[in-house]
């Protein structure tokens, strides 16, 4: 499974710890965020991927997120 966010993540710093945090909370995830993109969009591939708690986590660390329509 796949799932894709539009994010507010602006620089390779904020990225890692994007990645940090979401990998503390399952490491299991394959994270990239595309900083090049316009929506800043963060994919996690996992088996299961609990949108919600991702956007919970960001949003706790001051990021926005919502995830992208297929």
């Amino acid at each position: 499974m796949v799932e894709v966010f539009k994010t507010n993540v602006t620089r390779k710093k904020q990225c890692k710890n994007v990645i940090k945090l979401l990998l503390a909370y399952n490491p299991l995830y394959k994270i990239n965020v595309d900083l090049h993109d316009c929506d800043k969009v963060l994919r996690i591939e996992a088996v299961n991927v609990n949108s919600k708690d991702v956007i919970v986590l960001l949003a706790e660390s001051g990021f926005d997120c919502e995830v992208l329509p297929d």
